[in-house]
């Protein structure tokens, strides 16, 4: 197994990709932790994670808080005694909408919780990880943080777009110490959310302008950060991994 034994955070843990990951984790072998707003949804992947690998735990935590994040990650540590991989994937949108129509406070929770989590969870782990001198971090980013290949909205993109700006600084700062920090950005994907954000002929038509002519599914999405998480990706730091069907090509 690829991750056995290692501990892992992985963030936004109650559906959709997040789910797709935390059972490709255990799988694979890992003990997670799984943080999300959402505490009956993310008991509910935990429990069903029982028999396939590592052990889980449930922790519901507001990753824009940084209070909340140090108490997750302390009951982490006082679990497991270490953190091994971050997965920041807390986040995405609910609405399409034109940029003056955005009030500032919608911008600014957006960006809270697409960018501002992915670097509180970082710091909160990396004294951590540097401690061991071994990390994995890795940041969902978006394929529309890399092209305007799909309308979403622009609070959503610009976010995500820093998400791979931040993963590209961070990797050069921490590369010395054993931590990897890459991202992987997802093409349009059907998750719950993704579908519900459009009409089925709306998301017909996202489809087929993909050159695989579908959209991606989760656990494609987890399988390229299964990768980055595992020793195969040890020489791979400050990259953005695109799955997405061919949706851009950078």
């Amino acid at each position: 197994m690829r991750l056995d034994g290692r501990v892992a955070i992985v963030t936004g843990g109650a559906k959709g990709i997040d789910a797709a990951i935390a059972g490709a984790f255990a799988h694979e072998g890992a003990n997670i932790a799984a943080l999300d707003l959402d505490a009956g949804g993310v008991e509910s992947v935990v429990a069903s994670l029982s028999g396939r690998g590592g052990q889980a735990m449930a922790l519901r935590t507001d990753v824009t808080s940084s209070a909340e994040i140090g108490r997750a990650v302390e009951a982490v540590l006082a679990r497991w005694g270490r953190i091994d991989i971050l997965v920041n994937n807390a986040g995405g949108f609910a609405v399409l909408r034109l940029s003056e129509e955005i009030g500032e406070d919608e911008w600014q929770a957006i960006l809270a919780s697409n960018l501002t989590s992915v670097f509180l969870c970082s710091k909160a782990v990396l004294p951590v990880m540097k401690r061991q001198r071994y990390g994995r971090i890795v940041n969902l980013a978006s394929v529309v943080g890399r092209g305007g290949a799909v309308r979403v909205t622009s609070h959503y993109a610009a976010a995500k777009a820093g998400v791979i700006g931040f993963t590209r600084h961070l990797a050069l700062e921490v590369g010395a110490d054993g931590i990897t920090v890459n991202a992987v950005a997802p093409g349009t994907t059907a998750t719950e959310r993704v579908l519900n954000v459009r009409t089925p002929e709306e998301t017909r038509r996202v489809a087929e302008a993909i050159p695989v002519r579908r959209l991606g599914e989760p656990a494609e999405i987890a399988e390229a950060v299964v990768f980055l998480a595992s020793e195969r990706a040890a020489f791979i730091t400050g990259a953005t991994l695109d799955v997405n069907g061919g949706q851009v090509m950078v």
